[in-house]
């Protein structure tokens, strides 16, 4: 058997490619040396001897003449490179998701990248954060600044607010993710359980791992490296002291499923962020199925294009007359091909990079048809609504939008709907439902967050001689009339 790092204990199981698990040791510490540019090194017994009298590591049992000393170093000194980088994540976040407006703290991690003081973290650390403090090794502390989030990629930009004159902070340099092979070592570094510092060590276990839902835009890198709740936002470290990812998912209590996203992703996005202070999505509403698809049992004949499965409503590629079973070749002559799975996020990329509101050139065919095909795409905005907290009527709205909320949308194109219901309070006891579409108060129409907002003071002015409120709500698609009484006030009982 093996330690977690991957030495050989005594009595150790014959490896069944062929010699003992220190053989197998061997050549994983030997690919990782490789992967640095070096190698392992013989050693005359007495060579050996004096390593071992000079605090060298331990030969591993049965590799008398080798030594795992440049392993080691190589571990170490990729860990110094990026460790002092990593930061210490702690947020004070807000949320209405209960029918009230609740702070709460919440931890995770991040690394910094300049100098400067910016540093990379997760979308899902700082989301909805109104306060963020960071904690450098050094033990120095400052309040940070958000630049950008893109709830797509779960990544975040921000940059810690130093006074004038503050020395440079150490940072840590992006590598290249593409250049990984399963079975690399690599180094999970963060705040795992609000623990501020830590590091694992592991291996790659899969360099393209799709994960239906969280894979729009880019695969994922599956590590055994621990990575527990807090370590999001920390760096997954290649032994060349290099950030391969951004670590982001893992098992709720540890253990070998980690995932991290990209250093290509982070790239693209911390560009974008730079550059426009968010990330500029391009929007077709087409919705792509690979070639081959071994979870629907479905395979397409041909090696080359991607295949519509559908399109969005008012989407530009409806617009654009593109019908399922269509199959799309190229767009402005960049080739559009998904053979698996795992080659969707970089189509889903293409589409969603193009230039906004320019005419993009599909080359499509339909049957044995050849179609050019032009589609005008649209910045794809928000993915997330605004919420509001209603305090007396004991509930909180939230806007519609078409990407959290598709089954609302199909409904509402434009509105607001109930996001949280307090309980005990005033809106659970009118019997008012979570994703309840508001319509009206009383006689007026409410579109947004701002009438809804309107008409909740207004109500509160009238409360004396008002108590009860009509609201027409939509539910599953049926027009309701609810009567909200909100002469009771829970806060104060």
């Amino acid at each position: 058997m093996t330690t977690n790092d991957g030495t050989a204990r005594a009595g150790a199981p014959a490896d069944p490619r062929g010699g003992t698990a220190t053989a197998r040791w061997r050549r994983r510490a030997g690919a990782a040396l490789a992967a640095a540019g070096l190698a392992l090194v013989a050693l005359s017994p007495a060579k050996a001897r004096a390593d071992g009298e000079a605090g060298a590591a331990p030969l591993a049992p049965g590799t008398e003449g080798t030594t795992a000393a440049d392993f080691r170093r190589i571990v170490r000194e990729a860990k110094d490179r990026v460790f002092p980088a990593t930061v210490f994540v702690k947020c004070i976040t807000e949320s209405a998701e209960e029918g009230k407006k609740e702070g709460a703290e919440v931890s995770g991690s991040g690394v910094l990248i300049t100098a400067d003081g910016q540093f990379l973290t997760n979308w899902h650390v700082v989301d909805d954060a109104r306060e963020v403090r960071c904690l450098l090794a050094d033990g120095r502390a400052y309040r940070a600044k958000i630049l950008g989030t893109d709830k797509d990629t779960d990544l975040a930009l921000g940059r810690l607010e130093a006074p004038a004159g503050a020395p440079p902070f150490p940072f840590a340099s992006l590598g290249d993710s593409e250049a990984l092979v399963e079975g690399d070592f690599v180094m999970a570094m963060g705040a795992p359980w609000g623990m501020s510092r830590s590091v694992s060590i592991g291996i790659v276990a899969c360099t393209r791992r799709y994960l239906p839902g969280t894979s729009e835009y880019s695969l994922w890198i599956q590590t055994d490296a621990s990575i527990s709740p807090g370590n999001s936002g920390g760096p997954l470290v290649n032994t060349k002291g290099e950030i391969v990812g951004i670590n982001a998912r893992g098992t709720s209590g540890g253990g070998d499923l980690g995932f991290a996203i990209p250093a290509t992703t982070v790239r693209m996005i911390v560009d974008q962020v730079r550059a426009h202070g968010k990330v500029r999505w391009t929007w077709t509403g087409l919705r792509l199925l690979p070639l081959r698809d071994f979870e629907r049992n479905t395979y397409f004949d041909g090696t080359e294009g991607v295949v519509v499965a559908g399109t969005d409503p008012d989407s530009p590629a409806r617009k654009a007359g593109l019908e399922p079973q269509d199959r799309l070749l190229s767009v402005d002559g960049r080739p559009l091909t998904a053979l698996t799975i795992e080659d969707l996020p970089a189509v889903e990329r293409t589409l969603g990079t193009l230039a906004l509101d320019k005419p993009a050139a599909l080359k499509v065919r339909r049957g044995e048809q050849a179609l050019d095909v032009t589609l005008v795409p649209r910045e794809k905005g928000a993915v997330e609504g605004e919420e509001l907290a209603c305090a007396r009527w004991d509930l909180s709205f939230k806007t519609i939008n078409q990407f959290e909320h598709p089954q609302l949308y199909f409904h509402r194109k434009v509105g607001v709907f109930v996001f949280g219901v307090k309980s005990p309070g005033n809106a659970s006891s009118a019997g008012i439902r979570r994703g309840d579409i508001l319509l009206k108060v009383g006689k007026t129409e409410v579109t947004t967050l701002e009438e809804a907002k309107a008409a909740h003071a207004a109500s509160l002015e009238r409360l004396a001689k008002e108590p009860r409120i009509v609201l027409t709500i939509l539910r599953n698609g049926l027009l309701r009339q609810v009567v909200l009484d909100i002469n009771r006030d829970y806060e104060r009982e």
